[in-house]
């Protein structure tokens, strides 16, 4: 009976398929993997030398994987398997950092190594990619998006570790944006101010809401929540849609 129950299994293994979710492998220069043939080749050597230089100086590894798709498994669970099947970081420190961006879901995840959380948590590595990948991933410029997150990212390490190797300055995005939406805030709560000191001088009673000023701190202290960070997902990294 037994023996039939085993027969059974396995002829049902042999004939169902099994779905089966292959994983790129590692290319022989590493550091940079773009199997969606996304990257200029300046790019890739840019990426190639910095994330080589990086690893002879504090044994940290930054590595960048394009995929042309997940072939429906989940963006995190690919992101950690790779990882893993990669070997990214020191072993001791686990001091790794995987960037992985596939290309037909739109979808691009930062995965940190356990030795890297203390300056890499989830919600800078968010804001990472909202303020130096995303606007250029929404245009399709995949090339700039990737090498200038991967700028940011290595600048925060390097500097972590102390390190005496060259860095270039990503930039942002995110800053003109940010100062504009910033001004007009600034620029509706004083005209409301503004307006209700000169109703208030008009119709002579002024002095009955000279409290109102202090409740400007309580406006004050919700703008901080408006500049707050993106989104992220727990496992020691963050996922982004473009």
């Amino acid at each position: 009976m037994k023996k039939s129950v085993y027969f059974l299994i396995s002829l049902l293994l042999l004939i169902l398929p099994i779905p089966t979710f292959a994983l790129v492998n590692p290319t022989d220069r590493f550091y940079v993997n773009d199997y969606a043939n996304i990257l200029s080749d300046e790019t890739e050597e840019y990426i190639f030398e910095h994330s080589k230089s990086l690893d002879e100086a504090t044994k940290a590894q930054i590595v960048i994987v394009t995929i042309p798709s997940l072939e429906g498994e989940s963006l995190e669970e690919y992101a950690t398997d790779l990882f893993r099947k990669f070997g990214i970081g020191n072993k001791k420190e686990n001091n790794g950092l995987l960037i992985l961006l596939s290309l037909e879901e739109r979808k691009v995840r930062v995965e940190v190594g356990y030795g890297l959380e203390e300056i890499l948590p989830d919600g800078k590595t968010g804001r990472f990619q909202d303020e130096y990948m995303i606007p250029y991933f929404k245009e399709d410029n995949f090339d700039e998006g990737m090498l200038n997150g991967y700028k940011a990212f290595y600048k925060e390490i390097v500097n972590f570790y102390g390190a005496n190797i060259a860095i270039d300055e990503p930039t942002s995005n995110d800053n003109i944006d940010a100062f504009l939406i910033t001004l007009i805030i600034y620029i509706i709560f004083f005209s409301i101010i503004w307006r209700f000191v000169l109703r208030s001088r008009r119709h002579g009673y002024y002095g009955r809401y000279s409290s109102f000023g202090g409740s400007s701190g309580g406006f004050g202290s919700s703008g901080g929540g408006f500049s707050g960070g993106g989104g992220s997902s727990g496992g020691g990294g963050s996922s982004r849609g473009f």
